[in-house]
């Protein structure tokens, strides 16, 4: 029997102290898609040889290399190749075609296709594009990345710049990375609105693109979020953060900003491939928009939110809980609405606020400090017990260098209320719903003093 509870005992303290286990959270599926130029001028002398022989060779060794990773990497890639099917004169702007689909273990079959392209067409690169985007099956945690490889500009009707912002914006793919193969300096400037472009003006600097371009593609890069207080070191933290898209407006990241446990700003890993936009969810928020962050480096994200707090005392005769209106100083815009009884952190500034006593308390012009704390306490109120002995229509009203300000309404099925009133000089108007003459109205004038109790009797 001890034996027994001995171990009922084991067992009861290790799942009560046992922890879950944190899952390690898989990186998002990169699919790369290439989009081959296929298109006759593809037989133009370049170096040391037609630029389809050099390109074939050098993308052949750049998928070698590939090769070794693709088994151990999260990533899929696919080949989409214009400009290879028909032959110009006549142009044919449809000629395009998704030659290898997404899939693991193709890239033997993608090299074999790039193997086999015999320039022949036109240059449709916003098609190309634009069909691009059927390339990539839905799928809900996904990084989609175009490479275009060309030779040449846009030789068909469609806008390649349009085509890559409307999917950017849809969130469809990232940025494009755009690889100029012996381009024309006059034609160079018409890729920088698709994407990031890079200038393979040789053999030599196209291999070496191709390899920058694969590590950006692949590779995530660290980043710091410092939310700076008012001598601009980072030391605010505990507070929301969402990072978005900027193009596409889509959250990508959302967490609680951390120091860690050496009092630093906890490390991040971001896609280097997104800019974005943050906003920090400090009362009121701060957004900082287009934050780049730079492959291969550690990046330092700033915000400057020195925030100090406001505390609300209540008196504790108060038997119903208050709340404070909290607003920028001279605006309406409602920023929080916070308990009495808690303290709420502000960013440092100046601000209006209106207290939801018996009567409104209207306090403008505070000022919350940063590292500060700031007090706000309000007396103690009296209880007001207004005894009408029929129902009617009535009202409070509280007295005020300039007359009189309307309180509250008076129930008109009631005989006995209570109110909670702040200290101050009072009247109550009050007709009985049977009287049907305005001369019936009857006033009653009274004083509350902190945490007293008063009886008002309209006879």
């Amino acid at each position: 029997m001890k034996k027994l509870t001995a171990l009922i005992a084991f067992l009861s303290c290790t799942v009560l102290f046992a922890q879950p286990k944190q899952e390690e959270q898989r990186p998002p599926l990169t699919r790369i898609l290439f989009v081959f130029d296929g298109s006759q001028s593809m037989y133009g002398r370049w170096e040391t040889g037609a630029k389809i022989d050099v390109a074939q060779r050098l993308m052949g060794q750049m998928l070698d290399s590939l090769q070794e990773i693709q088994d151990e990497g999260n990533f899929q890639l696919a080949l989409r190749v214009y400009g290879h099917q028909k032959p110009v004169p006549p142009q044919d702007c449809s000629d395009t075609r998704l030659e290898v689909p997404f899939g693991k273990g193709n890239i033997y079959k993608i090299k074999r296709v790039l193997k086999s392209i015999t320039p022949r067409g036109t240059t449709p690169i916003a098609g190309s594009l634009l069909k691009a985007s059927s390339d990539f099956p839905a799928c809900e945690d996904c990084r989609n990345i175009i490479i275009l490889i060309t030779d040449g500009v846009e030789a068909c009707d469609g806008d390649p710049c349009i085509v890559s912002k409307r999917l950017q914006k849809k969130g469809i793919i990232l940025k494009p990375f755009v690889i100029g193969i012996g381009l024309d300096e006059d034609f160079k400037n018409s890729f920088e609105c698709v994407g990031t472009y890079f200038d393979a003006a040789d053999e030599n600097t196209f291999k070496n693109v191709l390899g920058v371009v694969i590590s950006q593609a692949l590779d995530n890069t660290t980043a710091q979020i410092n939310l700076l207080d008012i001598n601009e070191k980072p030391t605010e933290t505990d507070v929301p953060i969402l990072l978005y898209d900027h193009t596409s407006g889509k959250v990508k990241e959302s967490f609680v900003h951390t120091l860690n446990y050496k009092g630093v700003p906890d490390t991040l890993v971001l896609d280097p491939l997104i800019v974005y936009d943050m906003e920090v969810h400090t009362v009121p928020p701060v957004r900082v928009d287009s934050i780049v962050i730079h492959s291969g480096t550690h990046t330092h994200i700033g915000a400057n939110t020195p925030q100090g707090e406001l505390v609300l005392k209540a008196s504790p005769r108060m038997s119903n809980n208050i709340s404070c209106i909290v607003k920028p100083q001279g605006k309406e815009t409602i920023l929080h609405v916070q308990e009495f009884g808690t303290a709420q952190k502000y960013l440092s500034g100046t601000y209006d606020l209106e207290i939801l006593t018996l009567p409104r308390i209207v306090q403008k012009g505070v000022h919350i400090k940063a590292s500060a704390s700031t007090t706000i306490a309000v007396p103690p109120p009296g209880m007001v017990t207004i005894q009408t002995g029929v129902s009617g229509f009535g009202a409070v009203f509280v007295q005020r260098e300039d007359g009189y300000e309307w309180v509250v309404d008076l129930s008109e099925s009631s005989e006995r209320q209570v109110f909670q009133l702040q200290p101050g000089q009072y009247k109550v108007v009050f007709r009985s719903k049977f009287a049907q003459e305005t001369g019936y109205s009857k006033n009653k004038e009274f004083r509350v003093s902190p945490g007293s109790s008063t009886i008002v009797k309209i006879n």
